[in-house]
């Protein structure tokens, strides 16, 4: 009798089986193969239908994609890495081959996922080409004209109700693709606004999250992107006149450029950058406040400002537009400003109509919102969004002393929150984003690939070195212009 059972329960285990088998068999693929510009393999893409408005789960929908970078390992791990884009606005899809590199030791053993946040890339894009690909300067007066124009002509779109492109919604959309995936807990990598995203995802399903690797902290009650810009502008003025040879040559900064600050405005003629033609335009207060701005993110381009502000205040604004970006075309990191304003206008504003002013930066930026969220549609932001709980996993911090943007006290402020789990990680005089950075990356790797929790918070970070500030730069003088026939010195 126990003999028939046996066989009868061995019979019927072995067709759960063969229809377990042909069900997986049949079942359609989530994703597909295809081909991504500078990438050399095959990737995986694929998309998932979304409710616009989650609370009309059956109303309209759009389409959320997304490309997985499989790992090609056959021992693969489960816990796949999302990396998730800046901006507001930048497509995960388009900064995916920066991202695979930064990740390719992972990526041997996990699959990488790049979502398209709703708005961006290829997910609803809420584009501003008029915007985005302006080749001359504009005005911020120009600036707001045309978003409003942009607002208009978005909401003729199918998908054209922009209340409904939050970071709160964005991240039922990650969620989404989790599970579509059949992912198990992740881990996330975020970058500048990417880790605003991780923080609300955080706090929406903890459960499913692993580890989490935060670069350029935005914290949920950040309100403008130019809140320490000033003060890395004085820091910069005060090293200069610790350092001798930027002192020789750019004596008295800082009076120099209040100086050139009220002198504006002024019109100027000058070579376009890119396209060679000639090039008018009324260079105003806070045209040009806007421009030094843009060159505060990178120690690079920091150094060169010294240089750049002198030129300008000699007449010749092109090293400093050039610096600024003002005329470059937008590339794969570039910003679609209709999801950045739906994003932004409702979230800073969710909990107070004045923005502060306490310097010319966060005067111009507190202006330039207000004006531009004006009659942009606002989600409605849950009240939680701005708490950060205690983090249940291992979370990585990463800030740099020189940011403009995410400083070392955001840093600071959500590694408090997070708790014991948090590690912050800072570099004094590097700039906003820190995942290129000498070793770093290696610390992230070892961070996440740690088998237990109590190892990722202790990750090792000593190879991480404090570095100098990047020497201000100088024009080199020819032979024939120093009297003594000899080579100036740099």
């Amino acid at each position: 009798m126990n003999k028939k059972i046996m066989l009868r329960l061995m019979s019927a285990l072995a067709l759960c089986i063969a229809v377990a088998g042909y069900a997986n068999a049949a079942a359609p693929a989530t994703t597909k193969p295809c081909r991504l510009p500078d990438f050399p393999q095959e990737v995986q893409c694929g998309q998932i239908q979304r409710p616009l408005n989650p609370a009309q789960p059956q109303g309209k929908q759009i389409d959320i994609h997304y490309v997985v970078v499989p790992s090609q390992d056959r021992n693969k791990l489960p816990d796949a890495v999302f990396l998730l884009a800046g901006g507001p606005g930048q497509s995960a899809i388009s900064v995916s081959n920066w991202g695979t590199a930064l990740m390719a030791r992972l990526n041997r053993r996990r699959d990488l996922v790049f979502v398209d946040q709703r708005g961006t890339g290829r997910s609803a894009p809420l584009e501003c080409p008029m915007l985005e690909k302006a080749d001359e300067v504009l005005t911020p007066e120009q600036k707001v004209n045309m978003t409003n124009d942009c607002m208009r002509q978005l909401q003729t779109l199918p998908y054209g109700e922009l209340q409904y492109f939050s970071t709160s919604i964005a991240v039922q959309d990650l969620e989404a693709v989790r599970l579509q995936q059949g992912y198990g807990r992740i881990n996330l990598v975020g970058a500048s606004y990417g880790t605003r995203a991780g923080l609300e995802y955080l706090r929406q399903y903890p459960q499913a999250v692993r580890r989490v690797v935060f670069d350029g902290v935005v914290p949920p009650s950040m309100r403008l992107a130019s809140s320490d810009a000033q003060k890395a502008l004085d820091a910069l003025f005060k090293d200069c006149v610790k350092e001798e040879t930027c002192n020789i040559s750019y004596p008295d900064l800082a009076n120099r450029w209040k100086k050139l600050l009220a002198s504006q405005p002024q019109k100027i003629s000058l070579p376009h950058p890119r396209m060679g033609t000639t090039m008018k335009l009324e260079m105003t207060k806070d045209g040009l406040l806007g421009m030094v701005h843009k060159t505060l993110y990178s120690p690079n381009s920091l150094a060169a400002l010294p240089y750049a502000l002198t030129q300008a205040e000699q007449g010749n604004y092109a090293p400093l537009i050039t610096m600024s970006g003002a005329t470059t075309l937008p590339g794969p990191g570039g910003i679609s400003y209709g999801m950045h304003f739906s994003v932004w206008c409702g979230e800073a504003f969710a909990q107070s109509a004045t923005l502060p002013a306490n310097d010319d930066f966060e005067k111009l930026m507190a202006d330039m919102y207000t004006r531009t969220c004006k009659n942009w549609p606002r989600a409605e932001i849950p009240a939680a969004f701005f708490t950060i709980p205690v983090a249940a996993s291992p979370a990585l911090l990463l800030s740099g002393g020189l940011d403009p943007v995410t400083p070392i006290r955001h840093g600071e402020e959500v590694a408090k929150a997070l708790g014991s789990n948090a590690r912050h990680v800072q570099i004094e005089n590097t700039g906003h984003g820190l995942l290129a950075q000498g070793c770093v990356r290696d610390v992230v790797h070892r961070f996440l690939n740690a088998k237990e929790d109590s190892e990722a918070v202790k990750v090792d970070t000593a190879c991480v070195r404090q570095i100098p500030r990047a020497l201000a730069w100088q024009a080199p003088v020819p032979p024939s212009a120093n009297k003594a026939g000899k080579e100036a010195r740099p």
